[in-house]
């Protein structure tokens, strides 16, 4: 920047650094008839710290789902980014360097392509960074000569994080905001979620979401993992659609998707549509999500890096 004096550009030199993320390993497989893979990658970043990051391909949208942080603090037994432990936080420039990393992905194949959507749904929890995160979001839903998204095409998904979900419903952003439950009952909860749930008491979440939907008008999404013999029973369907009614949401049903060394195991297909028949004649909306990315370790529950990742399928 030779329009700056030579004193400026030494100070500016000594004291701040612009490092793009490292790509380390990418890695796709194809989901259906889908003509575009789901794609995970591996990135470095400056400290030399990792973290993955997974462009998820449909038949009309390019979703890309970010992490938060490198690993996770929370320690849920059936994640394998909660089996990593926690490092650090992410900056909201490794926040934002994780999609244009995958934007330029999607660009690079066909032109005038991009992402559509992002969820911030990879590892870490976002509301125990949430600074970073709002700043993330604010600089990628503000028009500028590299990407713009719509906030209304952003989703933060949380264990239920109270405070913050509060701090969201008042901040004015439009994001969309997504709460993995898993169980409707506080012991059920705390043998799944230990940390969360005793931090953030279930019938104390019910009520902030209760207050969220009050005041933005928007449903909250509510993520339920089904895992077989657990948390799939009529009873346990009983008990999410009491919880549900309190306020406005529509549920996402997701399959467990198996990790090494973590015991859980998925439900059969009959039990899923029984459960979900039971919450639709309840009166809710209620999707079963498909996962995405399963065969390459990028689907829910399952991004972790280690030092011995296989590098070569650049």
């Amino acid at each position: 920047m030779t329009i700056l004096s030579r004193e400026l550009r030494k100070k500016l030199s000594a004291t701040f650094s612009i490092r793009s993320l490292q790509l380390i390993d990418r890695q796709e497989c194809f989901e259906d008839a889908c003509e575009n893979p789901t794609e995970k990658i591996l990135l470095k970043l400056p400290d030399d710290e990792m973290i993955e990051s997974v462009l998820i391909a449909s038949s009309d949208r390019m979703t890309a789902c970010v992490s938060s942080q490198v690993g996770c603090p929370l320690q849920c037994p059936f994640c394998a980014t909660g089996k990593m432990g926690f490092q650090r936080n992410l900056s909201a420039g490794e926040i934002t360097g994780q999609i244009y990393a995958l934007n330029d992905m999607v660009s690079a194949k066909k032109s005038g392509n991009k992402v559509t959507n992002i969820v911030f749904m990879g590892m870490g929890e976002p509301f125990l960074n949430t600074d970073n995160v709002l700043e993330a979001i604010d600089t990628l839903s503000t028009k500028n000569y590299r990407f713009c998204l719509s906030q209304k095409k952003i989703t933060i998904s949380t264990v239920g994080v109270i405070p913050e979900i509060q701090r969201l419903a008042k901040s004015g952003m439009k994001t969309k905001l997504a709460v993995s439950l898993h169980a409707a009952t506080q012991q059920k909860r705390e043998s799944l979620m230990p940390i969360a749930a005793r931090q953030y008491p279930l019938k104390e979440l019910g009520k902030s979401l209760s207050e969220y939907t009050a005041l933005t008008g928007m449903p909250v999404t509510i993520v339920y993992m089904l895992l077989k013999g657990i948390n799939d029973s009529l009873d346990d369907a009983k008990m999410l659609a009491r919880f549900a009614r309190t306020f406005l949401c529509k549920i996402n049903l997701i399959d467990y998707n198996s990790i090494i060394n973590i015991k859980f195991k998925p439900v059969y297909s009959t039990t899923r549509d029984m459960f979900q028949q039971h919450l639709l004649m309840s009166g809710l909306h209620v999707t079963v999500r498909k996962s995405y990315g399963t065969t390459i370790n990028a689907a829910c529950g399952q991004l972790a890096t280690t030092a011995t990742m296989n590098c070569n399928n650049l």
